[in-house]
């Protein structure tokens, strides 16, 4: 995502963030009607990502307005062990769906309890997934910021919710400490996104490895992908992105891709954005820019050679596209995982 941005799209200047202590604890708020999903995947993920040593960097803890038995969308329950004296101590609450209440909520509309346990402070975020956007925007932590929800459920956020500028058409939004994702699927995308900013893109990749997930999808990608898989009859672009990805250093053209996908450059170009979202070489760009961010974490190569191996050529073509893609310049993201636990 091309970093925060207030409601009115004039970029928020990002602090970045130091990598967290090990076991920083996430509470997930769970409430009748819960999707086991989204609770699943911020256990899956981040319940499981552990530094290089092998130490477990995330505290996971399911919670619920009062602790017991809780009803899912499914035909079985969950328990919740943990009430809202967890949530508010919470480094990082997690609010997954719940599609019983979410869409019937109005501001002000919960209780003070929940309001407060959800509340800001410094040094901790609250997200969202899906729906449980609702749950943020009803709490007055969304006014005057951009967000996102279920494009099925856009149209009615936004007039329940004026105060907020909804996005309907991106993965997630980052506003810093407060985050929201579109449906089930963009909830791993936001939860590799966390582990990326906590902990740096090597971890993050090792745990959608593990997971057999994609390691990074941009927040401002398109939820409406017309064809995530290619239809039978058709030639995908996946052969043509796995070559490019080996050869991220060599200075790729429109015409190479097409050619490898044996394609036309128009055919290419409008298949690439129907599997992707995104064009060929916003596409290029974004791998090119996690290549840039592995290397200035993992390695002491000079900004110079770091542009070379990752594609971008010059210092001052990496610091472009490196701060539009991840909102800090590339020295000072070097600095900020320097230490970092790996």
């Amino acid at each position: 995502m091309a970093g925060a941005r207030h409601a009115s799209g004039a970029r928020r200047p990002r602090q970045p963030r130091r990598p967290r202590q090990p076991r920083q604890t996430v509470a997930v708020l769970v409430r009748d009607g819960v999707l086991p999903m989204e609770l699943g995947l911020v256990h899956q993920l981040l319940g499981t990502a552990r530094s290089p040593s092998g130490d477990l960097l995330y505290d996971v803890r399911t919670c619920a307005p009062r602790p017991g038995r809780i009803r899912t969308d499914a035909d079985f329950p969950i328990y919740a062990e943990h009430g809202l004296d967890v949530v508010a101590a919470a480094d990082t609450v997690m609010v997954p769906a719940s599609h019983e209440s979410d869409e019937e909520m109005e501001p002000g509309g919960l209780s003070t309890e929940l309001v407060s346990a959800l509340a800001l402070r410094e040094g901790r975020r609250v997200a969202s997934i899906c729906t449980g956007a609702f749950v943020l925007a009803a709490a007055g932590l969304l006014n005057g910021r951009r967000a996102t929800t279920h494009w099925l459920s856009a149209d009615r956020f936004a007039r329940r919710f004026p105060e907020v500028t909804v996005d309907a058409d991106v993965l997630y939004v980052d506003e810093n400490e407060v985050l929201t994702s579109a449906g089930e699927a963009a909830g791993i995308d936001l939860c590799l996104h966390l582990i990326r900013s906590d902990h740096g893109a090597a971890i993050a990749a090792e745990v959608a490895r593990r997971t057999v997930v994609p390691p990074h999808r941009e927040g401002g990608q398109s939820q409406y992908i017309q064809r995530p898989l290619a239809e039978p009859q058709l030639t995908s672009t996946g052969a043509a992105r796995a070559w490019a990805l080996t050869r991220l250093a060599d200075p790729l053209t429109l015409a190479d891709l097409a050619a490898v996908g044996s394609m036309s450059v128009r055919t290419f170009s409008r298949r690439f954005r129907e599997e992707t979202g995104l064009t060929p070489m916003q596409w290029l760009t974004q791998r090119r820019v996690d290549r840039a961010r592995e290397l200035l974490e993992s390695t002491d190569h000079t900004i110079d050679r770091i542009a070379t191996e990752s594609g971008f050529g010059t210092a001052a073509s990496l610091r472009q596209h490196f701060a539009a893609g991840v909102g800090v310049a590339p020295g000072v993201y070097r600095g900020a995982f320097r230490g970092s636990a790996r």
